[in-house]
């Protein structure tokens, strides 16, 4: 570098991102935990829907009960029970702590 030039500044170091979160189970272990409890399926059109996870089979067909229907965040429709055919789910997440 010659004399014109300004030094680079001094490197700012962000503290390092938390470690992942371990999950140990497989994904049937996490279904099997959710059943009873509150979760939100996201379906592929992106429409979510939160309820309690009644039952599901092998093709993740999906029983929710007390159901809410989230369209872009906000509550569009609530059923008392939702039957949601699983080529349509995109992904189940659980809404409360498992």
């Amino acid at each position: 570098m010659d004399e014109t030039t300004p030094p680079p500044p001094p490197e700012e170091h962000s503290p390092p991102p938390p470690p992942p979160q371990s999950h140990t189970g497989s994904p049937t272990d996490f279904l099997k935990g959710v059943v009873g409890k509150r979760v939100i399926v996201r379906l592929t059109s992106g429409v979510d829907y939160q309820g309690i996870l009644s039952c599901l089979d092998g093709y993740m067909n999906i029983a929710l009960e007390q159901t809410e229907e989230h369209v872009n965040g906000a509550i569009t429709n609530r059923y008392g029970d939702a039957f949601i055919r699983g080529n349509n789910v995109l992904y189940i997440s659980a809404a409360e702590t498992i």
